[in-house]
């Protein structure tokens, strides 16, 4: 869970690197069943990631401080 904006700038880092691995995944594997392979991983790690950064984003320092959402 994000807690503050340190945090947040870290995830958001964690998920431009991931980005561009699977960029790069996809610029060298050319089978489908091998990048779906590949991938899958990354690609759930980085919706997780999107969630938390989404949640952090949808509340004021006010309510999160609380634990209030919404």
């Amino acid at each position: 869970m994000i807690t503050n904006d340190e945090e947040l700038d870290t995830t958001l880092d964690r998920i431009r690197q991931f980005q561009a691995w699977i960029r790069q995944i996809r610029q060298v594997e050319t089978n489908p069943t091998n990048y779906r392979s590949s991938v899958s991983g990354f690609l759930a790690e980085l919706d997780r990631m999107q969630l938390e950064v989404r949640q952090y984003l949808s509340e004021t320092p006010a309510q999160a401080e609380h634990g209030r959402v919404g």
